[in-house]
């Protein structure tokens, strides 16, 4: 019996979600119908611990988080993902996909912006750690921003290999904290890159931020479509099945296209629960 893929989900996302106050999943949950396997289960999102958050972020940042309405969800867009991170990794899921009412990877120790609250990977990483001991974890971010928060919070950890496509290129001293530029390469290629990196880190878990600002028309746009969204989560989801026995977990990032949401993250879940 094959585990199923997890989704993630609350109905506050639809309400009053990041950026578009809304309008962005205003097509959820019914657009859940579009999903074609069988193999998947529906889970709401629940609150997280903010002890948790205090592990990870300051008394200040969460004070300012609370103050701040378009923040409203951020309590259960963290807890999701904390929660399919673990379940994943404690085998209940395949793998998982994570939607959000506000993001995380602009998040840092003491700041964040960009309509992101929490840092929910990092979150999920700091509960992993904590229930499970040390482990090595890769995060591949793709929205078309760079992660600026989740760099500051994991720069100094030999345990975790952040890459993120976005308009930077750099490389760490220790090779484990990379930016690639996406200008003037091809995006796919781009991907591939993570996956030999990938290969010889050796994580026990995988984390796809996914942002479809980067569809072409989104407020990112970097020319990306539907089928770029199918290819990498077929390649990540192969990577996931030879490194780390599947674990993979797709959080949402940034877009305002409730079009391209609808369509992209389904045509993503459809390739996370395929058989």
């Amino acid at each position: 019996m094959v585990a199923p893929t997890g989704i993630f989900y609350h109905k506050s996302f639809s309400k009053r979600s990041y950026l578009t106050l809304g309008s962005r999943l205003k097509d959820f949950p019914k657009a859940f119908d579009d999903i074609r396997s069988r193999n998947y289960r529906i889970i709401e999102s629940p609150v997280v611990d903010e002890n948790l958050i205090l592990r990870v972020h300051t008394p200040n940042l969460l004070e300012n988080v609370k103050r701040d309405c378009l923040c409203s969800t951020a309590w259960r867009s963290a807890g999701g993902v904390v929660k399919a991170a673990e379940m994943v990794y404690r085998g209940d899921l395949s793998n998982a996909f994570c939607y959000i009412g506000s993001g995380g990877h602009h998040a840092g120790r003491n700041y964040f912006w960009g309509y992101c609250c929490f840092n929910d990977v990092v979150l999920s990483i700091y509960n992993l750690f904590e229930k499970f001991g040390k482990m090595r974890i890769a995060i591949i971010d793709t929205d078309a921003h760079h992660g600026d928060g989740t760099r500051e919070l994991v720069f100094n950890s030999s345990e975790i290999l952040h890459y993120c496509i976005c308009d930077r290129d750099f490389v760490s001293t220790d090779g484990l904290k990379i930016d690639v530029p996406y200008f003037g390469n091809d995006y796919i290629e781009l991907v591939k890159k993570f996956c030999k990196i990938v290969e010889s880190f050796s994580p026990k878990l995988i984390f796809w931020y996914f942002g479809h600002d980067t569809h072409k028309g989104d407020y990112g746009d970097v020319g990306l479509e539907i089928q770029d969204y199918v290819r990498t989560a077929e390649i990540l989801k192969n990577l996931a099945s030879k490194i780390s026995n599947g674990k993979l977990v797709v959080v949402l990032g940034g877009g305002s296209d409730s079009d391209i949401a609808r369509k992209s993250t389904i045509s993503i879940i459809n390739v996370l629960a395929s058989l």
